[in-house]
């Protein structure tokens, strides 16, 4: 960044880093590092780097040496659009290699207004604990009497006087693989286990009572403003304030990147029952996060029948992992299935395809179970299910270790029905179809996962992205959907651009997902922010730099190419997409013939070019080269960097 990461860092020196001991219960803090913000902007960035150098035992993710950091971004809690999000990273209980959860509301706000960029907490408290959080120090309070409570219980007793609650349930006490942290009750740092890592610790909670907006630059503020409006009313962020993310439920179900029956088919022919106008007739209010102008969430309701309650959901990964991938076309059933989730503190994505897991071992006889069918769209299994791996009941104990651990003790042909990239179950798009996507689920080091790289551009038609950052010769192949040839481009881009929208902690919504803003305007912000010049190139650097971070963490564990890949089932079967249409009674009739086939045709040439694009060599290692230009030699620790 223009004028060296030095000068670069005084602007933030009055950031403080909280390292607590949860069995000593002592607090040490220091200010942040300059090197570290120079080089990882903040959150995801800072979070790689300090998990990196204080990882105690990788052989073990519950070992209470091992640090599970809190921490924001620069934009978190000021008036920048979607500077809402805050970051968890840990080594991962599910895939056993690098983890993380992003996740917003009003949480990491409160944090950073707080006064700290990062909490690293390490060691484990001897009976059940809640840390509460303030300027003025960080607490240790007694957290037996909620233990085994739900999160919205743990809500209830400890939000007060404006205090935010991030917490875990009954599942982050079992310690399942997938367990979640919720925050702001309905918000949810889901993926990689931080829940289970977060029992593992007898830390039930982290309570922060913030204070009033810190000094900003009035230069930042009024940059801020002019981001906040050109979100507001940028074109694509209309249908996400219109009807929320459940908006894609219709259009994937055309194309056929709607996954259903845990990928057996990327359609249902009910979609009507499960899409956005259906969500629509449940919704009674709007709500935004932290300085949103997109206000994406829905507050939904059932007043009357088996499964009466509140939620803020569903998203549409939600919607799609308890629905159509278990083959469930009530949305009653899947809003009530997505409550019990966020009480009990899960993965939605992963329970979804765990369960979906289950239908398809028990559909080939190899799972059964004495009191659920395990039949598709079967709601009592669905929702049984959700309480029996929260608990680790019956079932539920196997299931609680995700998909891959579950395969493999239940044998036979199971490894073909878990649909898992490094451990972790896929979310929520077809790869036979979004080829992109597809291959960002193998890449991930985080395993797989959407908001990784987040290709959108080409599958979205997003023209004018696709010009501002590719050479206009490979622009119209790239557009193409089906076209494998440049889908490797779009991944590296979007992974980059990714990572600094974590690390700055604003929602992709507003970035990777939509481009209403592009890494200039961020870079305008941060400049203002910080009183030094920096530009879209040296933040897209910076987001190269955390990739190839958390890649080489990986590297240390042995991971290597064989861990890039897919389920065999995508890139061994094709997938058909048909039209739906009703007849003259009002049936859906699925069209006779196939409209299009779904397949991967060479996604071993596509990893070539990522590795070839990213300076990795042939088996998915950075170069020593690529260590070097990116500053990342002290990191490369365990293993020798092969040669340029």
């Amino acid at each position: 960044m223009a004028g060296g990461p030095e000068d670069t860092l005084e602007i933030m020196s009055n950031q403080t880093v909280a390292w607590v001991d949860l069995t000593t219960q002592d607090v040490e803090l220091s200010p942040l590092e300059t090197a570290l913000q120079g080089q990882f902007l903040g959150a995801r960035g800072v979070g790689a780097s300090l998990l990196s150098r204080h990882i105690a035992n990788a052989s073990d993710p519950y070992a209470p040496g091992n640090p599970l950091v809190f921490s924001v971004g620069p934009f978190t809690g000021t008036p920048w659009p979607t500077g809402a999000r805050y970051h968890v990273t840990f080594h991962s209980p599910l895939t056993g290699a690098y983890g993380y959860a992003n996740s917003s509301g009003v949480f990491g706000p409160a944090l950073q207004q707080a006064g700290y960029s990062a909490l690293i907490i390490v060691g484990r408290s001897e009976k059940p604990i809640y840390l509460e959080v303030t300027p003025d120090g960080i607490f240790f309070r007694p957290a037996e009497h909620l233990w085994g409570r739900g999160t919205r219980e743990v809500h209830d007793a400890l939000e007060a006087n404006g205090s935010r609650v991030a917490c875990i349930g009954p599942a982050g006490e079992s310690r399942v693989r997938f367990a979640a942290i919720i925050n702001d009750r309905g918000r949810a740092a889901a993926r990689c286990g931080g829940g289970a890592v977060m029992g593992s610790k007898n830390l039930k909670a982290i309570v922060v009572r913030g204070k009033a907006q810190r000094d900003l630059p009035a230069a930042f503020i009024a940059e801020a403003r002019h981001a906040f409006a050109k979100v507001r009313d940028h074109p694509n962020v209309r249908g996400l304030r219109d009807l929320g993310t459940v908006v894609l439920v219709g259009p994937k179900n055309r194309s056929g990147d709607l996954p259903a029956r845990n990928h057996q088919s990327g359609q249902v022919p009910w979609v009507d029952r499960v899409d956005a106008l259906a969500i629509a007739r449940y919704t009674y209010r709007t709500r935004g996060c932290y300085s949103c102008p997109i206000r994406c969430s829905r507050l939904t309701r059932v007043e009357r029948g088996p499964y009466p309650g509140e939620l803020e959901g569903p998203e549409y990964e939600t919607l799609d992992a308890l629905g159509p991938l278990c083959w469930v076309d009530d949305p009653e059933v899947i809003l009530e299935a997505n409550r019990l989730c966020n009480d009990l503190g899960m993965d939605t994505i992963s329970t979804g395809a765990t369960i979906a897991f289950a239908m398809e071992c028990h559909e080939h006889g190899l799972l059964a179970d004495a009191e659920l069918t395990l039949q598709w769209g079967d709601p009592g299994s669905v929702l049984g299910l959700i309480e029996r791996i929260a608990r680790r009941q019956g079932l539920g104990d196997l299931l609680a270790e995700g998909t891959k651990r579950a395969a493999q003790q239940i044998g036979g042909d199971a490894h073909r029905y878990a649909m898992q990239v490094k451990g972790m179950e896929l979310p929520r798009q077809e790869p036979r179809i979004a080829k992109g996507f597809g291959l960002g689920h193998a890449t991930s080091n985080r395993g797989a996962d959407h908001l990784y790289a987040l290709p959108t551009i080409d599958l979205a038609g997003n023209l004018d992205a696709a010009r501002h950052f590719f050479p206009p010769q490979i622009v119209p192949e790239l557009m193409e959907a089906d076209n494998e040839a440049y889908k490797p481009d779009l991944v590296v881009l979007s992974e980059h651009y990714c990572a600094v929208s974590d690390a700055l902690g604003v929602c992709k919504f507003s970035t990777a997902e939509t481009y209403a803003l592009y890494p200039e305007d961020l870079a305008i912000g941060l400049s203002a922010l910080w009183g030094r010049e920096v530009n879209g190139q040296d933040l897209l650097t910076a987001g190269e730099r955390i990739v190839n971070l958390e890649r080489l963490y990986n590297v240390r564990l042995g991971l290597s190419r064989i861990d890039d890949h897919l389920p065999e089932r995508f890139t061994t079967e094709a997938l058909s997409i048909h039209t739906f249409e009703r007849d003259a009674s009002g049936e859906v009739v699925r069209s006779a013939s196939p409209i299009h086939i779904g397949r991967l045709n060479d996604f071993e040439a596509m990893l070539d070019r990522y590795y070839l694009l990213r300076g990795w060599d042939a088996n998915g290692i950075p170069t020593s080269q690529t260590v070097r230009r990116l500053g990342l030699q002290s990191y490369v620790r365990g293993f020798d960097a092969p040669g340029d």
